[in-house]
């Protein structure tokens, strides 16, 4: 499953988008960190492997809600991951 892990401190929620075993805790052991969402930063800052996402989609990965509604939104032309 590919989903959002909590991180920051207290009030101050910062978000790694990772691929994990459905089973496991929210911020359990992870396969891979696939991206991070800070929802705090004036706009939301996005940073998403889209590629390594397409690639776990393909391999049976299910999105959660809000990693596929961060999906759908537009990439912007000047800051696209490439790592």
């Amino acid at each position: 499953m590919i989903r959002l892990a909590r991180m920051g401190a207290r009030k101050q929620p910062h978000y790694r988008v990772v691929v994990i075993e459905k089973v496991r805790a929210r911020n359990g052991r992870s396969v891979e960190v696939v991206g991070t969402y800070n929802p705090r930063s004036t706009p939301a800052n996005i940073e998403l492997k889209r590629d390594r996402i397409e690639y776990w989609v393909s391999k049976g990965a299910k999105m959660s809600d809000r990693v596929s509604q961060l999906m759908s939104k537009p990439v912007p032309a000047a800051t696209e991951s490439v790592a």
